[in-house]
């Protein structure tokens, strides 16, 4: 049988809406997949499709009298038998060839950039995207499986491409074989692109999956699940069990027969996750394997160098993107206290002109996921007008939804708890430094380590920030959020997790063991 040629691979371009047809097709989409909303969505475990009583309402935060779905709730019964299924497929799934698996994953990759609209719409009314922000969602999850298929068959390739040292009499051979069953737990913040990248670099490595998606975003998530099952994916490789986190995430996590967590979401579930899954079960035989990535407070520092319009509109971008629920979301800028006050005004200002409302209507602020979310945001802009001076927004904001003001305070003291706690919401915190080395060491001043930005046209100081500034993703000269696929592998330091590097050449290897063979030879 002759072996396709794969190309390079390229990322997805997003779509420029400002093009006629680009907008029509979007509204098109909005306007099928609005049709579709509200319908009971069912578990899937192996080739059973289970309707349960209990189910997660999903609910559009932009307009909260729409229901996106009513999708089953696994109980912990269920998610035993999702388990046992799980266990059973990886028996077969893990002897299918490597380049079997990763053909899986360019079919779903080429059906979902035929349907990429389809998929942001649906991002659109159940998480809050505005069509940019979920454009560029859709992108990273095909981009994931792009990018994941060919990473496994380069690995499988390893020992041919990089040799072993060879000396006489033997045969040595490297080879990565999957780990097992494993909890794949995304965010609701990417509800596509994170999901997909976990579970599909999971699946594509050998493993089998039980899917847990976040609550707030479950129907995306089966969007995903019934493409993988469309394009032919064995049944049971990935089984799909929305839950509730205190009864079946707990008990998968803790269950003798996991083998690995893979965990995108705020820093106390992470390190819960990582505490349960260090305690040996009764019938464990191995140490079950926790890949986290658990958000940061990440921040853009700016000297008296740059050009200030520039640097305001990196600190308004990073900020305010996808109201600033991204774990790489610029929460606290510092500048230099020679162009603090001009930079303060720029921000300000620019803020202000963010117009709020309907995601679907495409607006460039949106809501916020849910009523926590929401009271909890609000609780900190109450404390952050103690801490600061409050420049702009302040408070809720209109709408039938999570709607929160983009809200700025600035003349904040790098030890306030809205520049030290993750907010998760739209609070920008300001704070001023006396010169550029300061302001490092004040971005420094954090338990997280994620995403970092740095602005400065001295080489030197540019020298000594991409030494000293301690995050997994720093970059210099641009906002901070906006991580593509293969070009800026994405994971944190410190409390933003195991830094994993997600999109990255060495992530599958979290997903793999490395096995070594060696036979004497004549």
């Amino acid at each position: 049988m002759t072996t396709r040629t794969i190309p390079a691979f390229v990322n997805e371009p997003f779509t420029n809406f400002g093009l006629e047809e680009n907008k029509q097709a979007m509204q098109a989409a909005l306007a099928k997949v609005k049709a579709e909303l509200g319908k009971d969505i069912a578990l899937h475990i192996g080739s059973d499709k289970v309707m349960t009583d209990d189910k997660i309402v999903s609910i559009n935060p932009g307009n909260v009298d729409q229901v996106i779905g009513r999708v089953s709730k696994a109980s912990q019964e269920l998610a035993e038998r999702a388990m046992q299924v799980a266990l059973h497929t990886f028996e077969t799934w893990k002897k299918a060839p490597a380049r079997e698996r990763a053909e899986y994953l360019f079919k779903a990759a080429e059906l979902m950039r035929q349907r990429k609209h389809e998929f942001s719409a649906m991002m659109i009314f159940e998480a809050g995207k505005n069509w940019a922000e979920a454009d560029a969602d859709t992108a990273e999850a095909i981009d994931f499986m792009e990018y994941y298929a060919r990473e496994m068959i380069r690995l499988s390739e390893t020992n041919t491409h990089q040799p072993l040292v060879k000396i006489p009499g033997e045969d040595n051979q490297l080879s990565y074989i999957p780990l097992g069953v494993g909890v794949v737990i995304p965010p609701w913040n990417f509800p596509l692109a994170i999901c997909v990248g976990m579970t599909t670099a999971a699946v594509v490595s050998g493993n089998t999956v039980l899917l847990k998606p976040a609550s707030t975003t479950p129907v995306i998530a089966h969007k995903f699940v019934a493409l993988m099952e469309e394009v032919g994916l064995p049944a049971g490789v990935i089984n799909f069990i929305p839950g509730s986190g205190a009864e079946v995430g707990d008990y998968l996590t803790t269950h003798p027969k996991t083998r690995f967590i893979s965990f995108t979401g705020s820093k106390e579930v992470g390190l819960r996750i990582n505490r349960l899954a260090a305690e040996t079960a009764e019938g464990q035989i191995w140490i079950k394997r926790v890949i986290a990535e658990m958000g940061g407070k990440d921040g853009v520092v700016v000297d008296e160098t740059v050009d200030l319009d520039e640097a305001a509109d990196a600190i308004v971008a990073s900020a305010f993107g996808f109201q600033g629920q991204k774990c790489s979301a610029g929460s606290r800028a510092i500048i230099v206290e020679s162009v603090y006050d001009q930079v303060v005004e720029k921000v300000a200002e620019r803020t202000k002109k963010l117009a709020i409302g309907l995601p679907e209507e495409n607006y460039p602020a949106g809501p916020v996921v849910d009523k926590s979310a929401y009271e909890k945001i609000l609780e900190y802009i109450e404390m952050g007008k103690g801490e600061g001076r409050l420049l702009a927004g302040g408070g809720k904001a209109e709408g039938n939804g999570y709607y929160i003001q983009p809200t700025v305070i600035a003349d904040v003291a790098g030890k306030a708890q809205i520049m030290q706690e993750e907010i998760f919401g739209p609070v920008l915190a300001l704070a001023k430094a006396k010169d550029w080395k300061e302001a490092i060491d004040m971005y420094n001043d954090t338990e997280f380590g994620l995403t970092g930005s740095f602005y400065s046209k001295d080489e030197e100081r540019i020298a000594y920030a991409l030494e000293t500034m301690h995050c997994g993703n720093l970059y210099i000269n641009r906002k901070c959020t906006g991580a593509l696929v293969g070009v800026h592998p994405f994971g944190g330091f410190n409390m933003s997790g195991t830094d994993s590097k997600a999109g990255g050449h060495d992530y599958l290897l979290l997903f793999t063991q490395a096995k070594l063979t060696s036979r004497k030879v004549k």
